[in-house]
């Protein structure tokens, strides 16, 4: 550690690996004291959970020789996935149960439904099905990654709220 006084400021002059040290030891007293302590900063991961429903649209957008132009309905699947630090006391990232909580008020608005109804997805195609959630479910789940909405097996949307 070097020091130099000048006329008015005394300045401290720290290497970075004293910096770094140091701020890490504030990160840990923090997340202590916050009940976010983990094992390591190496126990972040993703996790995801997934939820289907059943419901009608039609994309009026498309012309009316396309085939989806027609009302027709899906099975559809969504994939939350949310990324964090795994909570050293609870073992979770998240509790599952609370996904479900937050998707749970959204789902009872999309399953057997005419999605075209639904307010916000007049043009109800998977991308816009997936900003959709996105946009409700972000609020009240902060670690929210990504929405997956599949239309079906193969077919699927993803909005990660790059550009929301």
């Amino acid at each position: 550690m070097t020091s130099v006084k000048s006329r008015f400021t005394f300045f401290v002059f720290k290497s970075s690996r004293q910096v770094r040290r140091e701020a890490a030891g504030t990160a840990s007293r923090m997340q202590r004291r916050l009940g976010l302590q983990t094992c390591n900063t190496r126990n972040s991961m993703k996790i995801s959970q997934a939820f289907k429903f059943e419901a009608a649209h039609r994309l009026p957008n498309v012309p009316e020789a396309h085939k989806c132009h027609r009302m027709h309905g899906h099975s559809y699947r969504v994939e939350l996935q949310v990324e964090g630090p795994v909570q050293q006391r609870s073992g979770f990232v998240i509790d599952f149960f609370d996904i479900e909580e937050v998707f749970g008020r959204l789902l009872g608005q999309l399953d057997h439904r005419c999605l075209n109804e639904v307010e916000g997805l007049e043009n109800p195609t998977a991308e816009n099905i997936a900003i959709w959630i996105w946009d409700r479910t972000k609020p009240a789940l902060p670690q929210l990654l990504s929405v997956r909405v599949y239309e079906t097996a193969d077919c699927w949307a993803e909005c990660d709220g790059t550009d929301r």
